[in-house]
């Protein structure tokens, strides 16, 4: 095999490799049929500077993410203003619009002109400190994103199921894509933004998803009718999806007003 053909068909193998779990839930799941997400956090320290990268993201970067193919793009505040940093939800048709989206915004002069208060801002005076970040899989019970609520008074719920074990996560995933997790979410009221199998995280290995409500109210409602669902009691009982969880993390968020999600 030539050389050019050999490395041509080891980068398909390895992004083949990023779209599959290893289980029954992999299976027949093609690479083009399912988004990858990338979940940041943007470190502000003060509500200035939140204001500050909101009017940036709203007037130059979102508009710079758009034109390339990634949309919607949400833009969350938490919901309890216990801190100014920013989550920001990036939906990518491929794996090719994650690693080449940076160079691609970075080379529009417009962009360039209406970002330039925070792309030039002084090191002594930055927006943001630093920006964490996670690469999703899509599931393939859910392969695309929804936006299930545009009400004012909309919230969003971002939760983390970490595990502690390669196995169990992927169980915990075949729990909503085969056990059938995800379609009493939908009976009940829950209804999903997107579920993210983490492929790459600061805590591996974990799964993370986020729904979408009208307000507040309507999430506690949701939440007792899924709890409470004969589905849902029968499912958590299926032993083989025991201990598939060790850690849960729960963050009520809000949309900034340039958010399209």
């Amino acid at each position: 095999m030539k050389r050019r053909d050999f490395l041509a068909a080891s980068c398909a193998l390895g992004a083949a490799s990023l779209t599959q779990s290893g289980t029954a839930q992999g299976a027949g799941a093609g690479c083009e049929s399912k988004e990858y997400y990338e979940l940041r956090l943007y470190q502000i320290e003060t509500e200035e500077k939140q204001k500050q990268l909101e009017q940036f993201l709203g007037e130059a970067l979102i508009p710079a993410w758009n034109g390339i193919g990634i949309k919607p793009v949400g833009v969350f505040r938490f919901l309890d203003e216990s801190s100014f940093n920013l989550y920001v939800l990036l939906p990518h048709k491929s794996l090719e619009s994650f690693t080449t989206a940076r160079r691609k915004v970075m080379a529009d002069e417009q962009f360039l002109q209406a970002g330039a208060a925070v792309l030039d801002a002084p090191k002594a005076d930055p927006v943001y400190k630093r920006v964490e970040s996670a690469l999703l899989a899509a599931f393939d019970g859910m392969p695309k994103l929804e936006v299930p609520s545009t009400k004012e008074s909309r919230v969003l719920q971002l939760r983390i199921y970490e595990s502690h074990s390669e196995k169990k996560a992927l169980k915990k995933i075949d729990m909503f894509n085969i056990g059938g997790e995800i379609p009493i979410f939908r009976k009940t009221g829950l209804t999903p933004v997107f579920f993210g199998e983490a492929l790459i995280d600061s805590k591996l290995p974990n799964l993370t998803y986020m729904l979408g409500f009208d307000d507040q109210e309507a999430s506690e409602k949701a939440w007792d009718a899924f709890r409470s669902h004969p589905d849902w009691a029968a499912l958590k009982k299926d032993t083989q999806y025991k201990d598939t969880v060790s850690n849960i993390t729960n963050i009520l968020l809000r949309p900034a007003a340039c958010s399209q999600i």
